[in-house]
């Protein structure tokens, strides 16, 4: 299951690289990009709140506010560094894999720097040659304190 893994690294790599328009490409039509309140003890997106839960519409709009040159939220311009464990197939499938992939996550503006931790699920669906993401859940090791904002994607 080495492309699914090769997926995953190859995923955070865009999001570090700053390339958000082909990492939006990654996700499936359904995919959901989803950062529960409660981490891992939340069961699903609707039965609390939850940090982030994004659809593909969602995730564009968050891109083209990045990528607006007027963001008072990127002056100056934020900049993410993953640090991942190897991802761990918790589950495979014929059409989809799920991947748990423990992580170190900083995020720099000018002198600020917001390092996270925590577990990255990836539920990857097969298409054609290729996996598309249907949800990429991100459980924070301290979901549930009191976090600074978040400016990109984690």
């Amino acid at each position: 299951m080495s492309d699914a893994i090769d997926f995953v690294v190859a995923e955070a790599a865009l999001l570090d690289a700053g390339r958000f328009d082909d990492w939006l490409a990654l996700f499936a039509e359904d995919g959901r990009y989803w950062i529960p309140l409660l981490g891992a003890a939340q069961a699903d997106p609707q039965s609390h709140n939850s940090l982030a839960y994004e659809d593909r519409l969602l995730l564009q709009l968050r891109i083209d506010r990045l990528k607006n040159p007027r963001a008072h939220s990127q002056h100056p311009k934020s900049h993410c560094q993953h640090v991942l464990q190897r991802p761990v197939v918790e589950r495979e499938g014929e059409a989809e894999v799920d991947l748990a992939t423990p992580f170190v996550y900083v995020e720099s503006r000018g002198e600020d720097q917001l390092l996270l931790a925590g577990t990255c699920r990836h539920r990857l669906m097969r298409s054609g040659e290729r996996f598309l993401i249907r949800q990429k859940r991100v459980d924070l090791l301290n979901a549930g304190r009191a976090l600074p904002a978040i400016q990109l994607f984690i």
